[in-house]
């Protein structure tokens, strides 16, 4: 059935405004030192890579894919952000996505965004990268380093973001943490597979492209770097085309609340942009839904984009 995506990310209501509280705080704090780090490590030839991953995370994000128990997943993509641009650059990226995600369609509360950014960013770029070059290592480089190391960091960033959901639950009471850590650990397990698997995809799409680009993050300049950003776009906006496709199973989070009866603590978001992904005066489902999804994966490069030019202008690169 064509229909449009299904809500990905924590909602208002799950948490008490106390743990909603901590978490802006720790996001904020984490965004000012990423903005830092970026300004150092990131030059002008990086920033349109920026906006090419934000994009392409946005635009796969909207297409989950099933898993068993009645559930579905969806890519992070935290883990693949920071393999390519550092977990710093990668913060930047998931909070443009996860930014974008709350206020254009309301997919995640406002008062808990904080938590969505440090979970599916922060803490999932962190593990990610660590896993990969852990894996890298141990291995020895190599091709198929490389590649397990992907798998591998894209599994551990959706476990410990789904653990550290959980633990989010039990400390707001909303669900006891022997009960939601293995539910969410469980369920997310199968995710990571699907995470895993779209990361070795992606990177091994790179490799064979622009191999260079696994080096040093940097698109050259000239006529084959705007081929390349206007190629990365693209991409993104084919997979906005294939949204209405997206599995309408309940996501880790939606499935786990539903089982364990505090679905109903969702609280409404206070104001409608584009809710359910979709432009509310084009008629046709699908097309409403492929429409909102390609003009979020625009907004989110732009986004993007202008946060890493802004950082590389201040750095003086």
């Amino acid at each position: 059935m064509l229909a449009s995506p299904v809500r990905l990310h924590i909602p208002d209501g799950f948490l008490t405004p106390l743990v909603a509280l901590i978490g802006w705080a720790l996001a904020l704090a984490f965004i000012a030192v990423a903005v830092r780090r970026t300004r150092i490590q990131l030059g002008e030839r990086q920033v349109p890579m920026m906006g090419i991953l934000a994009a392409f995370i946005f635009a796969a994000q909207t297409i989950n894919f099933p898993v068993a128990g009645g559930s579905s997943g969806h890519l992070i993509g935290g883990a693949l952000a920071a393999i390519v641009m550092g977990p710093w650059a990668a913060t930047l990226i998931m909070t443009a996505v996860i930014a974008v995600q709350g206020l254009l369609f309301q997919d995640g509360g406002l008062m808990v965004m904080g938590w969505n950014i440090l979970n599916m960013g922060v803490f999932a770029a962190f593990t990610g990268y660590a896993a990969y070059v852990l894996v890298i290592r141990l291995m020895r480089e190599g091709r198929s380093a490389r590649l397990a190391g992907v798998f591998v960091a894209g599994w551990v960033s959706v476990e410990v973001g789904a653990i550290a959901t959980a633990l989010e639950l039990g400390i707001s009471g909303t669900s006891p943490v022997g009960l939601a850590v293995p539910a969410m650990a469980g369920v997310h397990a199968l995710i990571g597979l699907g995470e895993g698997l779209i990361g070795m995809g992606a990177i091994g799409f790179l490799a064979a492209a622009r191999p260079e680009l696994l080096e040093s993050g940097e698109l050259a300049p000239g006529r084959r770097g705007a081929i390349a950003v206007a190629g990365g776009v693209v991409l993104a906006l084919v997979l906005a085309v294939l949204s209405p496709l997206a599995s309408q199973r309940p996501d880790g989070l939606m499935s786990v609340a539903e089982q364990q009866d505090f679905l109903q603590n969702a609280l409404p978001s206070a104001f409608g942009v584009l809710p359910n992904y979709a432009l509310p005066f084009i008629t046709n489902p699908a097309l409403a839904t492929i429409a909102a999804v390609a003009l979020g994966t625009l907004v989110v490069f732009i986004a993007a984009w202008v946060a890493g030019r802004a950082a590389a202008r201040r750095s003086g690169t």
